[in-house]
């Protein structure tokens, strides 16, 4: 089974990913845990690039063109073979990311987009998307309290996000058999708690 955790900067997936991994291990599963972009040792490599705040001339199409191309390397060297070994993969981050934030972000033609991530993704498409939902005035509070680095995707600033957002948010009106919705604004406990039986579930099913 393939389950993607995506959401805005700072909603807190990273850290839900890392516990659900642990607790579906402690229940017996065979699971994996993976990132985007990144995953595998190229994409990796892109990942550093796309992300480095040097590279702040990178144009709108050429960030998709890197992303797709980075989730293309992860999923041939890294995601089917696990999916194919009988174990549940777990990815922050996954197709709908790009979508979001360059799609609705960049304000790019969606179309294209997913026709894009169609043709080179082929069937390589999740199972299971889980969005954490906080908005994007709330989840400044989280960043400015993390004292961290930011890359240069969350320097993009508070309106940026907010297109992010309302972006997710189509998301999950056009795919709402496959993208649930979690409210991230509680604590990790019930967050973690809610996504387990959304995932639990849909391995049962």
């Amino acid at each position: 089974m393939f389950i993607t955790f995506e959401g805005i900067d700072g909603s807190g997936k990273s850290t839900i990913s890392k516990l659900i991994f642990d607790k579906l291990q402690k229940e017996g599963h065979k699971v994996i845990l993976t990132r985007e972009p990144g995953g595998d040792v190229i994409a990796e490599k892109l990942r550093k690039f796309i992300l480095d705040t040097d590279n702040k001339d990178i144009k709108p199409w050429t960030e998709v063109l890197l992303y797709i191309a980075a989730r293309k390397q992860h999923v041939d060297t890294k995601i089917k073979k696990a999916l194919c070994e009988g174990n549940i993969v777990i990815c922050d981050r996954f197709m709908d990311s790009t979508t979001a934030y360059q799609g609705f972000g960049r304000g790019l033609d969606i179309y294209k987009i997913d026709e894009l991530q169609k043709y080179i993704l082929e069937d390589n498409i999740p199972d299971l998307t889980i969005f954490f939902d906080i908005n994007a005035d709330q989840v400044l509070t989280r960043i400015k309290k993390r004292n961290e680095t930011k890359d240069r995707l969350e320097e993009e600033g508070i309106s940026f996000q907010k297109n992010v957002y309302q972006g997710y948010k189509k998301l999950i009106e056009k795919y709402p058999d496959r993208i649930k919705r979690v409210d991230a604004t509680r604590s990790i406990d019930q967050v973690v708690n809610d996504t387990f039986e959304i995932i639990n579930k849909k391995i049962k099913g």
